[in-house]
Order: C-alpha cells, then structure tokens, then sequence
C-alpha cells in the first residue's frame, strides 16, 4: 500500500456545505484506487491513498475476479483514510468497469467468483440472443451497441449454464456498494451498458427480460447517480472515522464518472476515455439511434445529469499491455515511461492493421495475431523479441490514433454535431506520444483532462449530493457536479 503517495491542493474554497473528507474507490481491470478529498484551511487537498494491481484470474479454464481479494485490499485502503482523515469521513463513492457483475445466494453471498467479460463463454450466448432477438431490436429498445461481452449476454451464459435464473445480481462497483451499506442497486450510468435499460428511460426493459428467460425481479432497482443510499454498515462503520460516512452511488460506471470530470462546456467537444478500452465519442441530450449508428457501432450509454455518452470501444491500452507481458515472459521487462520514450524515436510507419479485430480483444500472444493482420495487408511483420519494442510500440499507437481518426470522422456525420476540439481523459492521457498521434491524425487540437478523471468525477458528484441531500429517485445536478469539478481544476501535484 502507499500511503499519501499522490498529493493535489488548489486554492478554491471547499464547497458549500461540505464537512468531512470524502473517499473515492476506483474499480480498474488492472488497478484498483482508493482515493481521498480533504479541505484543510480552505483548500482541497487530494491523496491518492492506495493502489493495488487487478487482473481476472484463469480457474478451471474460466477467467474470473478474485473479488473477496479486491475487498479486502480496498478494506485497508479505507481504514487509512479513516486514520489519515481525523475530521471524519463523510461519504465513498465506487465507480468503476461495466458489465461484470455478482450473482448472489440468499444470504446475499457471492455463489461464485464473478467472470470477466473477455471470458469466451459468451461465444455461445452470443448465438443463443441473436436467435430471438435481432442486433437492430436491441439497439432499438435500448441504444447500446450489443457486444458479447455486455451484461446480457453474460446472463443468458449463466441460464445455460443452469445458474438459478432468480438469483439476484448487481454489477460489481455497485458490489462494493453493497458490502458497504446492505442496499443493492443498480446505479443508472452504469444499468445502461447491461444492454437492459429501455432507451431514454431509467426503467429495465421487461420486453428484452422475457424474450431472454431473465428473471426481472433478479435485476436491482435502479438509481440516479449520486444517490445516497445510507449510511456506512458492518465493521468499517466502528473504524475510526466513519461513524458519520454515508454512502452514495457516483456515475459507478468510470468512464460517465471520468466524462463528469472533464472541465468543458459548449457542445463542439469530443472526447477520449484512454485506459484499457478506448472511448470514442462525444455528449447528446437525447439518444442517437440511426441504422447508420448501429452499423458503425456506437452506442448511447448513460451519463451523470441524464445526457448520453454516444460513443464507439476501441480497444486501447490493453494491446500494448500484452505486448509487455509477453517481453516480460521473454526476460525483458520495459516500463511504459521508458518504452514510450525509446517509441518516439522510431520514424512513423505506414503499417496499418485493425485494433478491433476480433482476435485482438483476447488475452494471449496479441503481437502474433497483429502480425497476421500486417502480412495478410501486405506489411512486414514487427519484430517479436522484445529489443524490437519501441517499434512494435510506435506501430502500435500509431493505429491506436488511425482508429480514433475514423470515429472522430463518423460523429459529424451521425449527430450533426460538428467537433473543434477533443479532451483525452484516463490513464491513457498521460501517454504523450499516443496524444501528438492523436492530434496529427484527427486534424484537431487534444487537451489532456485529469489522468485520474473518474476519481475527480466521482469526488465531484459526491460533493453534489452531500450539498443537496438527496434520496432515492433524484439525481445531481449538473451544473453542481460542473462546478464541483472547477473547483478541484486548479488542483495541483506537489
């Protein structure tokens, strides 16, 4: 664990209302974040308090969370906020990936392990939904993109694989949630990429239930982001700190948590939620739904305030983090900084091959399955021992960018909305070679927002609710979470 290992202070004055610190819980595919918002003499001051590695695990041949590991790492992480904070704790809030989820017994206990969703069971289920359900009907009924790896698909595997229909599930930052106040919901952000929201309402929708055999009443009610759902239950309630903390569901789905976090206002802006997957896409009012936006594959995912995050998955950061495992298991560890840099020395290449190939969205030997696209497009193979790298690299986010480009093109022309500028949030904007790709392939300028957009996001949402109190079945408001955010902007690293 590392203690105060990140510190930001600014000198905006805290938000109205505001007493005690706030605690952020970050849920990564690589990394998990327990994060801490205190005001001291006036001014916030953030600490990154805890960061431990994430990754599914391979158990009789099924790639699954070691999620009791994950709470009891997260556990210690807000026990030190506790010690660190003497003013108390006033709120946590957990965001983090979609679609994976917990089915529960009638204990409320986990039945098993939850699965990741680049697990291959969905290959079946897949052909099992298209049977009686057409791409066009899903998109219709609920403006998501359907893709194997969503939380309906992953429901119907586990029908077949004769898992109760009726046991009750909730998607896994709404876990934590859980474990930390005995309410189970699910919050709104994050409801809407199960692929079971109906479009445009906050309501599951029951045609798709039955069409699938799912049970509804096995689904969690849904709540608006920044709900407080009580206060703090069980053992963290008697740690120092925490007699007051309420509990409260952000956007828990990161990316709407780290769009939260984006200083931007007008409607010309894009943006790039870079991390494991790439983000693509921009904010509507209402959702887009046109064939054509379907056939291009975007989707319309909810945000915080109740506007849509219409955007396309690109694969992201996860390639080249398979390219550093595999040089790891050859005997070269590179670390990203240093590999990034070597990458920028390399002169630009016309190789292209497609980022979203299907074979590349599984774990393995990835730069096998790259060199296969570059010599059927009649490219030279990239070197495959790890002094060959950088080059690897440099190719690499090269293609990362061409494929940004192409979404970026496809926007305009599906909204009508035309895009003067794009803020790159996550992990992934801290990669400055990727960013200048980026902008020499889009034509646009690139901003970089916060790296750790969705911990400002929640954080952000969070003070919102704590200024207004709010109950089940309201929601923030947006210009609170806006303001909220320009009050952390000028936040610095000391």
């Amino acid at each position: 664990m590392s203690i105060q290992a990140t510190t930001y202070e600014s000198t905006h004055p805290p938000s109205a209302g505001q007493t005690g610190a706030i605690v952020a819980i970050d849920l990564g595919a690589e990394s998990c974040r327990v994060s801490l918002l205190r005001f001291v003499e006036g001014a916030p001051l953030m600490q990154l308090v805890s960061r431990f590695p994430n990754s599914a695990k391979e158990h009789d041949g099924r790639l699954q969370w070691e999620i009791d590991s994950v709470w009891e790492q997260l556990q210690e992480g807000l026990r030190t906020c506790g010690e660190i904070a003497q003013e108390g704790i006033a709120s946590i809030g957990v965001d983090g990936w979609a679609v994976d989820y917990v089915r529960l017994d009638a204990d409320g206990r986990p039945l098993a392990a939850p699965y990741c969703y680049r697990d291959t069971r969905t290959v079946a289920a897949e052909e099992r939904v298209r049977a009686r359900v057409s791409d066009e009907e899903m998109f219709s009924l609920t403006g998501v993109q359907p893709l194997r790896i969503n939380t309906l698909f992953q429901l119907v595997a586990d029908n077949a694989a004769g898992v109760p229909a009726d046991a009750p599930w909730v998607n896994l930052p709404e876990y934590i949630l859980y474990l930390l106040s005995g309410v189970r919901v699910a919050e709104y952000t994050n409801a809407t990429h199960t692929q079971l929201v109906e479009s445009g309402t906050k309501s599951w929708c029951s045609s798709l239930f039955r069409a699938l055999d799912l049970s509804l009443e096995a689904a969690p009610p849904i709540v608006a982001s920044g709900t407080i759902l009580g206060p703090i239950q069980g053992a963290l309630a008697k740690a120092p700190g925490y007699s007051r903390a309420k509990i409260i569901a952000p956007a828990c789905h990161d990316t709407a948590s780290a769009i939260a976090g984006i200083p931007a206002d007008g409607a010309d802006w894009a943006y790039i939620s870079s991390g494991t997957w790439s983000l693509v896409g921009t904010l509507l009012p209402v959702p887009c739904k046109l064939p054509d936006a379907l056939a291009a594959k975007f989707t319309n995912l909810g945000a915080a305030g109740g506007d849509f995050c219409f955007h396309r998955n690109v694969n992201g950061m996860w390639l080249l983090r398979q390219c550093m495992d595999t040089w790891a298991a050859a005997g070269k560890e590179w670390k990203i900084d240093e590999l990034v840099a070597a990458a920028r020395q390399v002169p630009p290449s016309p190789a292209r091959f497609d980022v979203d190939e299907a074979t590349l969205l599984l774990p393995g030997d990835v730069l096998s399955r790259i060199n296969l696209q570059l010599v059927a497009g009649g490219f030279a193979e990239l070197p495959t021992d790890p002094d060959g790298a950088p080059q690897v690299a440099s190719v690499l986010l090269q293609n990362l960018a061409a494929r940004y480009a192409q979404v970026m093109e496809e926007i305009p022309v599906l909204t009508g909305r035309e895009i003067s500028r794009i803020y790159v949030v996550g992990g992934g904007s801290r990669n400055a070679l990727l960013n200048d790709f980026t902008e020499i392939a889009c034509g646009i300028p690139v901003s970089t927002g916060f790296a750790e957009s969705s911990t400002i996001g929640n954080f952000a949402i969070q003070l919102a609710a704590l200024r207004s109190e709010m109950g089940p079945g309201t929601g923030v408001n947006p210009p609170d979470v806006k303001a909220n955010v320009q009050l952390l902007e000028g936040v610095k690293q000391t």
